[in-house]
């Protein structure tokens, strides 16, 4: 039976739940993750316990005691089974195996493996906002558990970091301290508790006049404009910089006049101000509009939102939509109470007009351009005299968009950003009874996850099908699929993948401007129906990888294969390179616009290297399969793919990754890539030089360690230690590259091997994902993955001798 182990994560303001009363459901709908409570039968709230959670269709609430799976994510102590060996494993492969065995004991009972996708700090504010104004129960248990969560990541750093940042690791911020603040009160926090006193100190240490005359005194002249100059003080560049400075001569006087109003808590990220306003605790006056007239501009124009990355146009069109309407929630003593604690000063005094541009520098990473900043002036002219008729007719179109996107992802939306935007759009438009809005209210579960720590709001509804593409992978390439106490485990995720796989296009395919999904696989689950790049081509992969074993039948049909091949070839670009979602739609020069000023390159979609790899490699496992498919076009889109990844090499031998941390994910898959076309460290200098950059960055230690703050300054930056995932990611390239020295990888694997706990698993590390250059986001499921497909290629791959 699982136990609670000493030193378990603290309480919270609001206390906390019993840890063994959590169940978990993953086994049913394709891969649905559902936290539920085993309540007492004579607990209040029945009925708003009812309406969030819902069905109970595993009967999870039943079980006596938490399963494996379940008690793993909660950080409980799993009980030891009796044919474990403690001891050290002694081969790569031992440790693989090991590994396995333990991983299996997680394994959902349908096939897949859940896990949690947190780490950004400013989800649960979305949804826990709409929830409030649409007057929507936030069952008692999910109160005490986001509030504990909460406290558990409140940071505690020098007098300005006691709040909490962009994600987890990061440092404060006022776009995570004052939602995540806001948050706090909402679920029933009261302003005088320690950790509010010391959140709200912290909001405002960070706006002191005198601090950001200091910055702004030091702000380069290319990143001013007007008085909307305080947007770019992070990047802090030399004092001296300002003499070059073409603002008016008494522009920092003009600063002086203004800085009482320049306090962090009116300079939040545009998202951060969206919400506040939504809330009634800020003006829509105070924040950019990006009105819903953007829709009736002709698809041919290259500023058309349809041209824009698909998360940002998903956040935008339900942001145009309420900010049209100018939707605030109905005015109470709580929200009078928030606008007087944010603020330091009088709320009705605040000139919201003249902060529409103002952002904390312990926020900005994207300054906004002057080509951005002009069109949000002519923007705010035209919202402030929009004609009826035309704001009627654009709201109306904004609406529809919001309808197919619902519809097309079963209410799961592309993420959690839109999702409670979407929410709360049905609501307004069409009340809290009709059938739109209670679809919504069922699918917040689907991203509520609970870990230790209490609970979180996830990055999508999970990452499902991602993790079971490596896992399936490290299971063909260490060859542990074969090993017979592994046959019901690889049958049971091969139908799994079976299942995920979409096989039809979206219900509003062209009107709601989706790529094609036939044949696709999603990260997440076939419900949630977005067809992403790599993700179908890791799908196909493990799929074709996994039946190629004998005890494994072949369940996904020579026909649907195809169809994947097909959806591939579709999202190649021009350049060569594959980006995420679907094609690229728009110029670069679209950044210029950029609203959100704490994330980068969120404008259109771009080409990735590890989207281009995913895709060259699983072309090249089907052909291998089956060569006389689409030969010639598979043919040239892997040379123009691998010739893409070359001029995408930095000086130094290394690749920028996008998804995952970061020079060491990247460089990894795109050495497969050169691998695929017959370059390796003998023959390339491309290969060569990749190489020599993961060499050089190897710890004395022996293993690899890379920091989130690489995404950031694009710069290489060392973790303060060595991870095994960032290892494993450096193994498996020196590996693909036939690296000639085998001492480099035996010392990595060594390093993985002394951190595997006597149980077969590892314990969590940093964090190993990111998105939009700035905010980091939780893999758990790499370091069983990952850690365990390093060990079995090198157990493969290098002489036995010398371990």
């Amino acid at each position: 039976m699982a136990t609670v182990p000493q030193g378990y994560p603290r309480p919270g303001p609001l206390g906390q739940t019993d840890p063994l009363r959590w169940r978990l459901s993953s086994g049913t709908d394709g891969g649905r993750h559902v936290w539920h409570y085993t309540r007492d039968t004579d607990a209040l709230e029945t009925s708003s316990y009812e309406q969030v959670w819902g069905d109970d269709k595993e009967r999870v609430r039943d079980r006596k005691e938490p399963d494996d799976e379940t008690a793993y994510w909660l950080g409980l102590q799993l009980p030891r089974l009796d044919n474990v060996d403690s001891e050290p494993a002694q081969t790569p492969y031992d440790a693989a195996k090991k590994g396995y065995d333990f991983y299996k004991r997680l394994q959902s009972a349908d096939g897949h493996w859940s896990g949690e996708y947190g780490g950004p700090m400013f989800l649960l504010p979305g949804i826990i906002i709409a929830m409030y104004v649409t007057k929507t129960p936030i069952p008692s248990e999910w109160r005490i558990e986001i509030a504990r969560y909460l406290a558990n990541m409140q940071r505690d750093g020098g007098e300005d970091d006691q709040g909490w940042g962009i994600h987890f690791e990061a440092k404060s911020s006022v776009f995570g301290t004052g939602l995540n603040y806001v948050v706090l009160r909402l679920l029933g926090v009261g302003p005088d508790e320690p950790m509010m006193i010391r959140a709200r100190n912290s909001l405002h240490k960070m706006g002191e006049r005198v601090r950001e005359r200091e910055w702004l005194s030091g702000v380069a002249t290319d990143q001013r404009v007007s008085l909307g100059c305080t947007k770019a003080v992070a990047n802090r560049f030399p004092r001296e910089s300002a003499r070059h400075c073409m603002c008016p001569p008494d522009w920092l006087s003009q600063v002086d006049r203004v800085a009482h109003f320049l306090l962090p808590e009116t300079a939040f990220h545009r998202w951060g101000k969206f919400w506040l306003a939504i809330l009634n605790v800020h003006s829509w006056r105070g924040l950019n509009p990006t009105p819903a007239e953007l829709w009736l501009l002709p698809d041919w124009l290259p500023i058309h939102p349809w041209k824009w990355w698909i998360h940002t146009r998903n956040v935008y069109i339900p942001m145009g939509y309420l900010s049209g309407k100018g939707f605030q929630c109905e005015e109470d003593e709580l929200i009078r109470s928030l606008r007087q604690e944010l603020y330091t000063q009088p709320y009705d005094s605040i000139p919201w007009p003249s902060l529409r541009n103002s952002i904390s520098p312990y926020d900005v990473y994207s300054p906004h351009s002057r080509v951005a900043e002009a069109c949000f002036a002519v923007l705010d002219v035209y919202d402030r005299v929009a004609p009826s008729f035309i704001r009627t007719k654009a709201l109306e179109r904004a609406y529809r968009l919001v309808v197919m996107e619902d519809e097309n992802t079963s209410y799961q939306t592309v993420g959690p950003v839109s999702k409670a935007m979407n929410m709360l759009c049905r609501w307004v438009e069409e009340g809290p009874e009709s059938d739109a809005f209670q679809q919504h209210v069922a699918k917040i579960r689907d991203f509520m996850w609970m870990t230790k720590d209490g609970m979180l709001m996830t990055g999508t509804n999970g990452s499902q099908l991602w993790d079971a593409a490596f896992i399936a992978q490290a299971l063909y390439g260490s060859d542990l699929a074969s090993v017979p106490s592994n046959h019901a485990s690889t049958a049971k995720l091969l139908e799994w993948l079976d299942e995920a796989q979409i096989q039809t296009n979206p219900k509003h395919f062209e009107r709601a401007y989706r790529h094609r999904s036939k044949g696709a696989w999603p990260f997440s689950t076939k419900e949630q129906s977005y067809t992403v790049s790599d993700c179908t081509a890791e799908g196909m992969k493990s799929v074709i990888l996994l039946q190629r074993f004998p005890h494994l039948s072949e369940r996904i049909s020579y026909e649907r294969l195809c169809d994947s091949v097909d959806t591939i070839l579709s999202l190649q670009n021009p350049s060569g390179g594959f980006a995420s979602y679907e094609l690229i739609r728009g110029s670069p020069l679209l950044e210029l616009l950029n609203p959100a000023e704490v994330f980068a390159n969120i404008m259109i979609e771009y080409p990735y290297v590890e989207c281009t790899t995913a895709c060259v490699t699983a072309l090249s496992v089907f052909s291998s399969k089956y060569p006389k498919y689409r030969v010639e076009e598979i043919r040239t889109a892997s040379k123009q793919a691998i010739d893409w990844i070359k001029t995408a090499q930095r000086p130094d031998g290394s690749w920028y990754g996008s998804w995952g941390i970061c020079f060491t994910y990247a460089t990894m898959f795109s050495v497969e890539s050169l691998a695929l076309a017959g370059e390796t460290y003998g023959n390339s200098d491309h290969a060569r030089r990749a190489c020599d950059f993961i060499i050089g960055k190897q710890m004395n230690d022996g293993g690899w360690g890379e920091s989130y703050k690489s995404c950031e300054t694009e710069q290489y930056v060392h973790n303060e230690k060595s991870q095994v995932v960032n290892t494993a990611w450096a193994i498996i390239t020196l590996l693909a590259a036939q690296y000639p020295d085998p001492e480099p990888v035996r010392r990595g694997c060594r390093l993985i091997m002394s951190r595997q706990l006597p149980d077969g698993s590892w314990p969590q590390e940093s964090i190993e994902g990111v998105f939009n250059k700035n905010a980091a986001i939780s893999y758990p499921n790499f370091k069983f993955s990952w850690t365990i497909n390093a060990l079995g290629q090198a157990w493969k791959k290098l002489p036995r001798d010398g371990w």
